[in-house]
């Protein structure tokens, strides 16, 4: 179901064209109410209970599985992409020899831990390089075996939305013996998902992209076969008991049950769950699928002006439907994006790509103009 205009629910002006909710979403209004609200009560921390530190961290753990298809037990809370990925990579068996791999260009939150996993285990960090056909998902199949131990990649690639066919990566995977580990930042919440069809062992998004919400707050997904693993970080609220402010010295080895012991230290972030939570139910109203189809409507629209214009882009079959990249190649001016900032058009360049991401608060008048400005500006 195509949804209507949702830009009352945002405070954008009327002479902004933000195309860039790939960079960072804008936040509902209903949520920077909340967050005003939620800021002030550390100005009364008396009224803080210790139920406060449990059953908003819970209420967002619950909203997120639903989300996904997945139970609250499997959620942990994190603070970013790159503390996920570290976990995983501190808990997924890797030996000599054998493969981790990864996309060509990927965002650097899902490397920098596999390459300093494969220095220190001897494993191979294997790139697969970008195919000309945008087949990301044939290009990982075919680079699977029983060599590897980690597939870690994104549902979509973070230049141009090219997509990543993750059931059938997961199912290769899963054959091969290795682990599959997901950043989920640029499609959680504007790219349909089922916990039940992926199965990945580990899947971590921050919230304030596509899930529109802060930044700071993330979420990680733990697949049954790792929820006995070592988190990052001992700290107390994860153990078990630690609701009972009184016994706090009753050292404890036990851990709150499934993936909680992977909670980041001060994840009772009593400023940001709540907004946290207000954007993910807002999300969950509105139907994943109905949020992406009704954004593809727009990339559609930006896919048939770009053809008009001879401007190669992401096809369709092959990218997501809520991101799409325009490949203007050499001659663009190099501060494109800037260029379109001065006449209040935001999207963002990555690599050889002009990257458009739109939401429910754009309208087709809105690509018009970007296309209207990008012929003045592009030279």
């Amino acid at each position: 179901m195509k949804l209507g205009s949702q830009r009352g629910l945002f405070e954008i002006p009327e002479d902004i064209v933000y195309l860039n909710c790939a960079y960072m979403s804008p936040q509902l209004r209903q949520a920077r109410e909340i967050g005003e609200r939620a800021v002030s009560r550390k100005s009364r921390p008396w009224e803080l209970t210790p139920e406060d530190f449990f059953e908003e961290a819970e209420e967002v753990r619950a909203l997120f599985a639903r989300l996904i298809g997945g139970d609250a037990d499997g959620v942990a809370i994190v603070p970013s992409v790159s503390y996920g990925i570290s976990a995983a990579a501190g808990n997924v068996p890797v030996g000599e020899g054998q493969k981790i791999l990864i996309l060509d260009d990927q965002f650097p939150s899902n490397v920098y831990a596999w390459r300093e996993l494969a220095q220190r285990s001897g494993a191979r960090l294997v790139t697969v390089p970008r195919p000309e056909d945008y087949d990301w998902t044939r290009a990982l199949l075919e680079e699977i075996d029983t060599d590897t131990a980690v597939v870690a990649v994104p549902n979509c690639h973070w230049t141009d939305g090219s997509l990543v066919d993750l059931a059938r990566v997961g199912e290769r995977t899963c054959e091969a013996g290795a682990a599959l580990v997901v950043d989920a930042i640029q499609s959680l919440g504007a790219h349909p998902f089922d916990i039940s069809e992926v199965r990945p062992d580990f899947l971590v998004a921050s919230s304030y992209k596509w899930l529109l919400g802060p930044y700071g707050v993330g979420f990680m997904y733990v697949g049954e076969e790792y929820r006995e693993g070592n988190p990052i970080e001992h700290n107390w609220i994860n153990r078990r008991g630690s609701q009972d402010f009184s016994r706090l010295v009753a050292y404890q080895e036990a851990f709150q049950p499934g993936a909680r012991r992977y909670d980041v230290g001060e994840r009772s972030n009593f400023a940001l769950l709540p907004v946290a939570a207000e954007a993910l139910r807002q999300i969950i109203d509105w139907g994943v699928e109905n949020v992406s189809e009704t954004i593809g409507t727009l990339t559609d629209h930006i896919e048939e002006k770009a053809e008009r214009l001879g401007i190669t882009t992401t096809p369709k079959e092959r990218r997501v439907r809520h991101m799409i990249g325009l490949m203007l190649g050499p001659d663009a001016p190099d501060d494109l994006a800037t260029r379109l900032t001065t006449h209040n058009v935001f999207v963002s360049v990555r690599g050889e790509s002009v990257r458009v991401s739109p939401h429910l608060y754009n309208t087709q008048e809105d690509i018009d103009r970007l296309f209207e400005i990008l012929e003045r500006v592009a030279g």
